[in-house]
């Protein structure tokens, strides 16, 4: 009996994660610009659903892959999560925010740069975590390294100072519907404060400090 596979079908008629080729196969036949793979585990297979189907395929996959080398992390650590941060060339200034996948430091998502706050990204980008793990249908823990953007999650409201005028609504259009769906929609994935003093810099940390 061969070794179990795991399939990831990122664009088909039913996107998914699927135990048999056959499965795989209902999913993929006759869709254009199909986008799929195999994978050795479980683990693997819903790490890379979490992901850009482009991190795994295409002819770059390797150099990309071989460029996200990962921190020594503490064994406490859970590898299988997101991590997400913000950066902001002052304080408000040019803000963008993102999300990595911990165990190999692979981007999965990027926003930005755009006029706003440090902790307006950090919420932001918490948000969008959520939004997209949900999408994927995945229960990864989230880690954050700011104390207020978890509770403004939790709060499902983003309390910020930053006045709202025309240089900034766009960026209060966005805020608004990252509280629109914390309000409609619940989760189970936990999200978890990252220690940056007992741990270093957060995964997804933009490295300009």
């Amino acid at each position: 009996m061969g070794k179990q596979r795991y399939y990831v079908v990122w664009n088909g008629l039913v996107p998914g994660v699927y135990r048999s080729w056959e499965e795989c196969q209902a999913q993929i036949k006759g869709v254009e610009k199909a986008l799929y793979k195999s994978f050795s585990t479980l683990a693997e297979a819903e790490r890379a659903y979490a992901s850009s189907p482009y991190e795994y395929i295409g002819a770059k996959a390797k150099e990309k892959q071989a460029a996200a080398m990962p921190q020594e992390l503490p064994h406490s650590i859970e590898l299988n999560a997101i991590a997400v941060d913000a950066a902001c060339s002052g304080n408000p200034g040019q803000m963008e925010y993102r999300g990595v996948y911990v165990g190999s430091g692979t981007q999965i998502f990027h926003f930005g740069p755009t006029y706003g706050t440090n902790n307006i990204g950090e919420f932001l980008a918490i948000v969008h975590a959520l939004a997209l793990l949900q999408q994927k249908n995945s229960n990864l823990p989230i880690y954050s390294d700011s104390r207020n953007a978890l509770l403004w999650v939790k709060q499902k409201k983003c309390k910020t100072k930053l006045p709202r005028d025309a240089r900034t609504e766009e960026l209060f259009k966005l805020i608004e519907r990252a509280e629109r769906w914390l309000q409609t929609h619940t989760y189970t994935n936990r999200l978890m404060k990252w220690e940056t003093a007992q741990w270093g810099e957060i995964p997804a940390d933009f490295g300009r400090k």
